[in-house]
């Protein structure tokens, strides 16, 4: 069972010119795809900050059992977290019961997170504890004796270094449904390891198999192609996802005997690869919702890049910003904790002391007066919308293709997929117009129309009453 991926906007029956415009349009919408990857991407500082949430978490929970060990899975564990993506810890211990209210009460008593935020799930199929750290309001979720999805984890890891394009798709794919409210399994959306295995089918059984295990595949296509399967195609009445064994499409009713106590197949049905008796899509009820929008975005999208469409300035607006944004809270979150992490910094150099701190200056070049790496190095934590993927957890390093810009943009900063939104949207807000000075005129004598204040309009009336007296 396969799927034909020869769609409308690649057919060959066109022009040499709009074989060339389209050409063009798609890679834009590649180069914006780059540009949206490697602006998301995980600063330093972002993950350092990370790091230490999960450091205070798992303090608390050792000082309370010494013998449990705690461990990270999830996004940040294969390093394709978006900034307000969760933190997943597994507990790993020995109970008759599940201490899920203890640890309630035990970060309760440590003020370590927002006493609101606290909540315990209990009844759910995988009991959790989620919270949002106080300093960071970074959101934590914690489970028990879990430990598949470490497996997980690792899983994804080998498939990443099989398809280099499978991070890049998967942060816009993320943030679409995240803007969406279509990411939570909770409220029937489909869970990032899901999204994670509809992409790995997808490029599993892609008839361009020599292209898509490329890094230097065509984003552009490869993302109007999935939405166009998973938004058009895809028979979910009938048809499961399977990854593992080189990936297939399979008949519902053939895997439902491999299901335990005669488990029906969901609407999405995505096998399990450690463990195929187990549905990963059984909870996404509003897999409708997620198909509507998928093809909603294969409409605007093949809308935007079709030869003769007149929608397309690349000087002016973006394709991928057709369909995403990124939202002012998520800018103001990624600058407070860069902002933090300079504060951080600066501390930690005054209490190393004067003396430490003049052997550590970085020098200048008086020949060339270019700076020295260790101040580059400070300039580039400090405000690079490039930031580096060296630091994610699993040390991933996507360098190829980093340079990836709109040809016709005049600024190497610019947020292509934001060009399209307002001025206050842009990274640093202000529009562009900055403080206005001080109107020093707002005291000038409305009907003087001769420079004069009024204050010394009452000096000269004051003085001529003086003169008559006299």
């Amino acid at each position: 069972m396969g799927y034909n991926f020869s769609i409308s906007f690649l057919e060959t029956n066109k022009s040499l010119s709009d074989e060339l415009v389209l050409y063009k349009r798609c890679l834009k919408l590649h180069e914006e795809i780059e540009h949206f990857y490697h602006y998301m991407s995980p600063t330093e500082a972002e993950h350092k900050v990370r790091a230490e949430v999960v450091a205070r978490i798992e303090d608390i929970i050792i000082s309370k059992w010494p013998e449990a060990h705690v461990e990270v899975f999830g996004s940040y564990r294969t390093g394709l977290y978006l900034p307000t993506s969760d933190i997943d810890l597994v507990v790993i211990g020995k109970w008759s019961n599940l201490p899920l209210r203890t640890l309630e009460q035990e970060f309760l008593e440590r003020n370590v997170a927002q006493s609101d935020s606290i909540k315990v799930l209990d009844k759910a199929s995988v009991p959790i504890v989620k919270l949002v750290d106080r300093k960071t309001e970074i959101k934590v979720d914690i489970s028990f004796n879990t430990s598949n999805g470490v497996k997980s984890a690792e899983l994804i890891k080998t498939y990443v270094d099989q398809f280099p394009v499978l991070p890049k798709l998967v942060y816009v794919l993320k943030q679409f449904l995240l803007e969406r409210d279509l990411n939570e399994v909770f409220t029937g959306g489909i869970s990032s390891y899901s999204l994670i295995l509809m992409c790995i089918s997808f490029l599993q059984l892609h008839p361009r198999q020599e292209g898509v295990r490329q890094i230097s595949a065509n984003l552009g296509v490869l993302l109007i192609e999935f939405f166009e399967l998973y938004g058009r195609k895809f028979n979910y009445i009938n048809t499961g996802i399977r990854i593992r064994d080189g990936g297939k499409y399979m008949n519902k009713e053939e895997m439902q005997r491999d299901m335990v106590d005669g488990h029906r197949p969901s609407m999405l049905c995505i096998e399990d690869p450690l463990q195929p008796s187990n549905d990963i899509g059984r909870s996404s009820y509003n897999i409708l919702l997620v198909k509507k929008a998928f093809e909603y975005a294969y409409t605007i999208l093949t809308n935007v890049v079709h030869p003769l469409s007149t929608l397309n300035d690349c000087s002016k607006q973006s394709i991928l910003g057709r369909i995403l944004r990124v939202s002012d809270k998520v800018v103001q979150h990624r600058r407070r904790i860069e902002e933090g992490s300079r504060t951080n910094n600066i501390q930690q150099q005054q209490q190393s002391g004067p003396l430490q701190s003049m052997s550590t200056k970085p020098s200048r070049s008086s020949s060339t007066g270019s700076t020295s790496s260790a101040e580059e190095s400070a300039v580039s934590s400090e405000g690079s919308d490039r930031p580096s993927r060296d630091n994610s957890p699993n040390n991933m390093n996507f360098n190829n293709g980093r340079n990836h810009t709109c040809s016709s943009s005049s600024s190497s900063n610019r947020k292509p997929w934001r060009m399209n939104r307002n001025n206050h949207h842009q990274r640093g807000g202000g529009g562009g117009n900055g403080h206005q000075p001080p109107n020093y005129n707002h005291r000038i004598h409305q009907n003087g129309g001769n420079g004069q204040t009024s204050s010394s309009i009452a000096m000269t009336k004051r003085k001529k009453q003086s003169d008559r007296l006299q």
